[in-house]
């Protein structure tokens, strides 16, 4: 496949700040992988974090491309960071959630903070980086027709030319209303070798696509079609093989625990999935917390391949 232009650095913001392996990538027509800090920051615990950092780095490598991690340091955005600069986003507790509405603030106000799949995927398509590996997407929460809370993650996707490899939605949203809401923004959703919607921890979340592919060629050719007619990602899902997810009897039985819990302590809006992931971590004894870090070691792989197709 004929690759796209790379961007130079020079052409690139001047107040956004590339890393020079970052750069050097972009200028040479190498493949690079954007990946998020809130996973860092928010996501995991210390000094998990730390590790899984080094970790899904080294994922993208074997995929064949450049890791580029994103954060806001001190108002400017960070395509790529340096070993230092991921020691700040794993250990300071007070790092901020930035989602795209927030960026202004922190650049004009000098703050930092931890990119969303929204911001990342806004920054990375701006420094010309083409495939961002995540978790899950945010999407529609559950109760969204009484509460209108839907993740900003949707829109963004919808504007934004890029791939994202994911498994699925985070399994405490409401999957049929996010995967209905992501066909009316026109996003396009493929499963990566299977028509079934991955649900994060569990293989298969019970809804379906109507689109699969069976490799990184024709994923990145989905894209460079998706490219070439209007703006817009594409998004990659891509499960866990069944005998690597959480125990489904399991999962369903926690999620519920955790649905009740934030019901029943008035657990309202952002603060909903924070109070119900950690609820699952604790109930589960901890295999959430493993199983999130599998998956995003192989979309972060995978997402590296498709890089590496959409550059061969």
């Amino acid at each position: 496949m004929q690759p796209s232009p790379p961007v130079p650095a020079s052409d690139v913001s001047p107040e956004v700040v590339l890393s020079p392996e970052v750069a050097d990538a972009l200028t040479t027509g190498r493949p690079v992988v954007a990946l998020e800090s809130t996973l860092l920051a928010h996501g995991l615990p210390r000094p998990d974090n730390r590790k899984a950092a080094d970790d899904v780095e080294g994922a993208v490598r074997r995929g064949g491309a450049v890791p580029a991690t994103i954060a806001v340091l001190d108002g400017v955005p960070h395509v790529g960071l340096t070993a230092d600069e991921v020691d700040r986003v794993c250990g300071d507790p007070d790092l901020a959630k930035l989602s795209v509405r927030d960026l202004p603030v922190a650049a004009a106000l000098g703050l930092s903070g931890a990119t969303t799949v929204s911001s990342t995927s806004l920054l990375a398509a701006r420094a010309g980086i083409e495939v961002f590996a995540t978790g899950g997407l945010g999407g529609v929460h559950r109760h969204a027709s009484e509460t209108f809370d839907e993740s900003a993650d949707l829109g963004a996707l919808a504007r934004t030319p890029i791939v994202v490899v994911c498994a699925g939605v985070k399994s405490i949203l409401d999957v049929p209303a996010t995967l209905e809401r992501l066909e009316s923004l026109s996003v396009t959703v493929v499963g990566y070798g299977t028509t079934t919607f991955p649900g994060f921890y569990v293989t298969d979340s019970g809804s379906s696509l109507d689109w699969s592919v069976a490799d990184p060629e024709q994923a990145a050719a989905v894209f460079a079609a998706r490219r070439a007619l209007t703006p817009g990602a594409v998004v990659v899902a891509n499960p866990l093989p069944t005998d690597q997810q959480l125990d489904p009897e399991l999962h369903d039985r926690v999620l519920a625990d955790a649905l009740a819990a934030a019901e029943a302590a008035g657990v309202r809006g952002k603060a909903v999935t924070p109070f119900v992931l950690d609820h699952l971590h604790r109930a589960s004894g901890g295999a959430t917390l493993e199983v999130n870090v599998r998956l995003v070691l192989r979309n972060a792989e995978l997402a590296g391949r498709i890089a590496a197709a959409l550059r061969g």
